[in-house]
């Protein structure tokens, strides 16, 4: 017998037809001689009309009283679920997050989870009852409801699988399964049979909306495996697994966050410290950044540019004009119409020009690049959020994803034939959405080079990168600083023992494009890996703070959903190391 963790969003339970025929599902898993937990979110649009009143009242509603507001949604969706099994002739309870002892922290509309009680739950399973869940919500130290944020149906019902050992997590949704890029922006779009936790972690931070990012962090830390199906056709959907469970793809997907802003902090100094200065204010805020690009200094001087969704943009600004007037910068300078294209696959550390194909093809639709950044299994460029959706389109057709997928499929029964290992009980049970870092490594192998006052023109990254790539240069990590007074600047880092060509093919595109080149011959590249990176605000705060007490200067950032890249001065490699390890607890 198996235990199966059922979720069904807003559009599968809408109506009362729609609620019926999600119990029948949930009847079926119990019928197949399963244990059957569902968690259901508030019907349809039934949160936003929540929200709309709510501001017909007040402005600024309080927090608490928005959570109390909010989490009547779910409460409505479980009683009705659960009277639909009951007049299909089975046996349910319908129980709020309180009532199943999902307890979270105090962060009212953006909760975390810091631990789940079984007891309940298992008692009910054990007596036959399907059990209905309230997605969403909780409770926390002080018997107040609480609500987790955008995706919190999907975060609970992955939590729920992990503290219950389940042996699946079936997401039931509008479309069925995870896709190239969204259908609804390129109709050439293709269903993945599977794709990797990693993978779909870049992809659901990215802007992928079929699942929230903090559900697929809880699925990689406790090994949950997780199928995204429809609820409204019969199709086998997709496997989010482990990596080495997961074909290895160059490329598996294109993503599209079409509702970036980029801020800019000018003529920063470049010395340690800044960076420190900066981050841990906007984390204090509550602001987690997603791209992070800071170019290698000039004349004792550093831009620092980072991306923030939108809404955020306000807070940024205030955040980011404190910090440059307190620590002497020139100026703070941001653009809210921006958008976030990224291709992202398992594979792309092991292909050859992958960089390249992605820059070409958006230079031949004359898409102009305003910032890049680049990890081990993701590229993401910032572009016009005009130019998005033809930027999607160029980055699918150039890797081929428009192709039905060669991936051998899933299980038919949509079970997997064997669990991962349970974790320490006490560890699954406390500080669930924790940070969990899982290494900081050290690499003193590599060469940073650095064109300046390149031509902000469309095609200037694919003319460099096809340049680098016809001379069999490894390319590791790639930046593009924000461009100003109409010049950019891209950075690189290549294996040390290919400096002398690297300089050379850099200077002879310089010299081709009027532009210079700064060469520092030896580094040292740090990489921070683990689940939350992005996700949890203060992990910035918590690499630049220590460097900047050790005089450690940063010589280049580049961040992604699991991992987060420096540079440093070669010398400053083995005591950053050191530094980083200890304020991480890997020490």
């Amino acid at each position: 017998m198996a235990l199966v963790v059922q979720k069904f969003g807003g559009t599968s339970v809408a109506d009362a037809t729609k609620i019926l025929a999600a119990a029948k599902k949930a009847i079926a898993r119990q019928e197949e001689g399963h244990k059957v937990v569902v968690v259901v979110s508030a019907m349809g649009h039934q949160t936003d009309i929540l929200v709309d009143l709510a501001r017909q009242i007040s402005e600024r509603p309080s927090a608490r009283e928005m959570d109390m507001l909010l989490s009547t949604g779910e409460q409505v969706s479980v009683a009705l679920f659960a009277m639909a099994v009951h007049a299909l002739g089975r046996e349910a309870v319908s129980l709020t997050g309180a009532q199943i002892g999902i307890r979270t922290d105090s962060t009212h509309t953006k909760a975390r989870i810091r631990s789940i009680s079984t007891d309940h739950v298992r008692k009910l399973l054990d007596a036959g009852k399907i059990v209905i869940a309230a997605g969403f919500q909780g409770i926390d130290q002080d018997g107040d409801i609480t609500t987790l944020g955008r995706g919190g149906s999907d975060t609970t019902a992955v939590a729920l699988a992990a503290v219950l050992d389940a042996d699946l997590c079936e997401i039931y949704t509008d479309v069925d399964g995870v896709y190239t890029t969204d259908p609804r922006v390129l109709k050439e779009a293709r269903r993945l049979p599977s794709i990797s936790y990693d993978e779909m972690l870049e992809l659901a931070s990215l802007g992928a909306g079929v699942m929230h990012s903090r559900s697929i962090e809880f699925a990689k830390k406790f090994g949950v495996k997780v199928l995204v199906r429809s609820s409204f056709k019969d199709v086998p959907g997709t496997m989010i697994l482990p990596a080495n469970q997961s074909p290895e793809r160059p490329v598996s997907g294109v993503a599209l966050a079409k509702d970036e802003a980029r801020v800019t902090v000018e003529n920063v100094p470049d010395q340690p410290g800044s960076s420190h200065a900066l981050f841990s204010k906007l984390a204090a805020s509550g602001i987690a950044v997603d791209m992070i690009v800071q170019n290698v200094g000039q004349q004792g001087v550093a831009d620092i540019s980072f991306t923030v969704p939108a809404d955020d943009l306000p807070t940024a600004l205030e955040v980011a004009s404190g910090v440059a007037r307190q620590i002497g910068a020139g100026g703070v300078s941001h653009d809210e119409g921006m958008a976030k294209v990224s291709v992202v696959g398992v594979g792309m550390e092991r292909a050859e020009g992958v960089a390249g194909r992605m820059f070409s093809a958006l230079a031949r639709e004359g898409i102009n690049l305003r910032m890049i950044t680049t990890s081990e299994i993701k590229i993401s460029v910032l572009v016009d959020r005009a130019d998005g959706p033809a930027a999607v389109e160029a980055a699918h057709g150039a890797f081929g994803l428009d192709a039905e997928s060669t991936d051998g499929g899933i299980d038919p029964s949509g079970l997997p034939h064997a669990k991962a290992a349970p974790l320490d009980v006490v560890r699954r049970l406390e500080g669930m959405e924790d940070l969990a870092i899982e290494d900081c490594q050290l690499d003193s192998s590599q060469a940073l080079v650095t064109f300046t006052e390149l031509s902000d023109t469309p095609g200037v990254a694919a003319d460099v990168f096809e340049e680098v790539g016809r001379a069999g240069l490894n390319v590791d990590m790639i930046v593009q600083s924000h461009p100003r007074n109409g010049t950019a600047e891209i950075s690189f880092t290549v294996p040390a023992a290919d400096r002398d060509r690297a300089i050379e093919v850099a200077g002879r595109i310089a010299a081709s494009r009027g532009a210079k080149v700064v060469e520092m011959p030896h580094v040292s590249k740090l990489s921070i890996t683990g689940v939350g990176i992005r996700s949890h605000a203060s992990v910035a705060d918590r690499l630049f703070k220590p460097l900047a007490e050790q005089g450690v200067n940063i010589d280049l950032v580049s961040t992604s959903e699991v991992r987060l890249n420096v540079v440093v001065a070669a010398e400053q490699g083995e005591k950053s190391l050191a530094v980083l390890r200890n304020a991480f607890g890997l020490a």
